[in-house]
């Protein structure tokens, strides 16, 4: 293999790590949010105000980041992305040295600046690396496969540190995950530091040599484009949906007013919807260069309509035992939505900059 080959090979390597680690953070804010409830009193609505700090940084990191990659390339933002993960993992461990509830938000809330600026680095990238069309969203989707890995781990991870949620538990029961978190960023910073990242948008700026449009030009001519228009509604639809569903259902298992169901129990029952999301994607993964992006997407939006309407209207009242504990089966199908949520992230993206 020549030089470019290994290059490309390695800078694959970093982008799927990374896609790991976006959602080794993004997933500690949903028990983040069980322990809220428990040391700050937070009601349902509260515990759920990390989440979404966590993902309002997308609407004020958004085109920054987006200008950042543009003029100073993929390695750089990448950089910058887990320098600040590292600082809003920082902030979140201080918050249960402080016991401050405003703390724990302003952690998640900097944490979603190196989500942000990590999104941006590595699905273009990678949908690059792959040529775009399917291939570009079967590379896509093998990044989202490591994503989903580390979405698996870490609700059962929590749930083991967490144990039974008291008035005693407290964020400094997930500090070796914290840690953890703290630990890949540093390993990261220096790994991409070391390493050579193609830089194709900078290349391509530098060999042309017509005017450069200002910033309102280049918004005002990216949403020209009627695809990508529609793919940021449907990732703005898609994220709430992918995230809500596993969220919103622990909350509901978990609490003394819903189903009362151990924490381990409900972490392992949310870390299966993330297991069911990387076994779509890795079967996305191997289809994905013969079997279209929009055939994907027609299927899982009507598989995830039929199991949303089962969970919904399925009496709570017909359960099964499972763990241990008794679950209805209503929540089995708000489960079974992961196999659907699993690809939808790459292959909107990949409609959207087609």
């Amino acid at each position: 293999m020549n030089k470019k080959g290994n290059s490309n090979v390695l800078a694959i390597a970093i982008m799927f790590f990374l896609f790991a680690m976006i959602s080794f953070v993004t997933g500690l804010q949903n028990p983040m949010g069980i322990i809220a409830k428990a040391q700050f009193g937070a009601t349902n609505l509260m515990s759920q105000l990390g989440n979404a700090a966590n993902f309002i940084a997308y609407a004020f990191m958004g085109l920054p980041a987006g200008f950042l990659l543009k003029g100073k390339g993929y390695k750089f933002t990448a950089l910058a992305a887990v320098a600040i993960g590292f600082v809003g993992v920082g902030i979140s461990y201080l918050s249960g040295v402080y016991s401050s509830f405003v703390i724990y938000l302003l952690g998640a809330f900097v944490s979603g600046f190196s989500m942000c600026m990590l999104n941006t680095v590595v699905n273009p990238l990678l949908n690059t690396l792959g040529g775009g069309g399917n291939k570009g969203n079967q590379l896509i989707q093998l990044g989202g496969s490591c994503n989903s890995m580390a979405a698996t781990i870490v609700p059962v991870l929590a749930g083991y540190l967490i144990g039974e949620v008291t008035e005693k538990t407290q964020v400094a029961d997930v500090n070796p995950a914290l840690f953890i978190a703290m630990g890949i960023f540093a390993l990261a910073f220096v790994i991409i530091l070391f390493s050579h990242i193609p830089e194709p948008e900078l290349e391509a700026a530098a060999a042309d040599t017509t005017p450069k449009e200002g910033t309102l030009a280049s918004i005002k001519g990216a949403l020209s484009h009627k695809n990508l228009v529609f793919g940021v509604i449907a990732i703005f639809l898609y994220v709430g949906i992918e995230v809500g569903v596993p969220n919103i259902a622990n909350l509901y298992m978990t609490d003394v007013n819903g189903l009362n169901i151990a924490t381990g129990v409900a972490g392992t029952l949310v870390g299966a919807y993330w297991f069911l999301m990387l076994c779509g994607r890795l079967v996305a993964s191997v289809i994905g260069g013969k079997v279209s992006s929009r055939a994907m997407m027609t299927v899982v939006c009507s598989a995830a309509i039929l199991f949303l309407l089962c969970a919904m209207f399925l009496p709570k009242t017909i359960t099964m035992s499972l763990l241990g504990a008794t679950v209805p089966v209503s929540i089995l199908f708000f489960v079974l939505c992961g196999l659907c949520t699993s690809v939808m992230w790459g292959t909107i993206f990949n409609l959207s900059v087609e």
